[in-house]
């Protein structure tokens, strides 16, 4: 029998919505951190994201920069995080910054600690495509103009240099994310990705600059990959681009068993990583979901795919 307290909770009687907030935080995981220093304006460098997450009960964040391999630094401050209590990592962006498709880099950083390689995202052709009369992830000072990379040539296949990354994340069993690649180049990426032995695939922001559908969406998750909805299109910030029913409509599609929720956030002018995940909770909740499926979106599926739990 549960104790009278647990009771309570079950059915809610007394348990405020900061209270199913803060507990659904414990625990929880975000592997998709902005935090500094990087060339483009942060509100905290990766030791103050450590000390919030470890003030909210986070167990881990995974921090990414789109100009850096984040790995070297995440072995710089793991001696240095230790009375957190936050599991802490990082990964690779192929971007003109490392190289491009740069399979030497990704073998690296791979060896370094590494556990997820993205696509390329400020340097995708369609992100580039997409930022056409706009500004996306805005730098601090002007950079040398992007070179745009895609990872299918003009027949649609996959360039071999993606292959051989794909064999290296597989080998270190390594977390696969598509970047801001567009979605035609995702299905023949992960297609590919699958049947060389990449077990770990992760969309970041289907509908943002990616163009997945709601279809697309849940082709995805039942096919094995992950999908993240990132709070900073959902809530109060710079990049608030969706409405409440557009995110019930992205969570519904994708299903609660391989979604995962990342505050996509550490940008100046807009709520820290963890004000940006209590406030993307607190929104989900508010739209009637669970929380028992909040928490799988927030902590188990995130501790799966990181490895974590298995």
């Amino acid at each position: 029998m549960c104790p009278t307290s647990e009771k309570k909770e079950l059915v809610g009687v007394g348990i405020t919505m900061q209270d199913r907030v803060d507990k659904l935080m414990k625990g929880s995981l975000d592997l998709h951190v902005h935090s500094g220093p990087s060339v483009m304006s942060r509100k905290l460098d990766h030791l103050g994201a450590v000390k919030e997450a470890s003030k909210a009960g986070q167990r881990g964040i995974l921090i990414k920069d789109h100009y850096y391999a984040g790995a070297p630094l995440v072995n710089l401050l793991k001696p240095l995080i230790v009375e957190y209590d936050v599991e802490l990592f990082s990964g690779i962006p192929l971007n003109n910054t490392s190289g491009g498709l740069n399979p030497f880099a990704v073998d690296t950083f791979l060896k370094s600690g590494a556990k997820l390689v993205w696509m390329p995202t400020s340097s995708a052709a369609n992100h580039i495509r997409s930022t056409h009369r706009k500004t996306r992830l805005a730098t601090s000072r002007p950079m040398k103009k992007a070179e745009a990379i895609s990872v299918v040539d003009h027949k649609g296949n996959l360039v071999d240099e993606v292959k051989e990354i794909l064999d290296l994340i597989a080998e270190f069993d390594a977390i696969l994310s598509s970047g801001h690649l567009h979605i035609s180049e995702i299905w023949p990426l992960f297609e590919e990705a699958k049947a060389r032995g990449v077990n770990r695939r992760l969309v970041n922001h289907p509908s943002y600059v990616v163009g997945a559908s709601l279809s697309d969406m849940a082709e995805l998750t039942g096919s094995g990959a992950y999908v993240e909805h990132s709070a900073s299109f959902y809530i109060e910030s710079k990049f608030l681009c969706y409405t409440h029913e557009e995110l019930a409509q992205h969570i519904k599609a994708s299903g609660f068993e391989r979604t995962i929720l990342g505050s996509d956030l550490g940008q100046d002018g807009n709520p820290t990583p963890v004000e940006g995940m209590m406030a993307f909770i607190e929104l989900i909740l508010s739209l009637g979901f669970k929380d028992e499926d909040v928490e799988k979106m927030v902590s188990r599926n995130s501790a799966r795919l990181i490895g974590l739990d298995e």
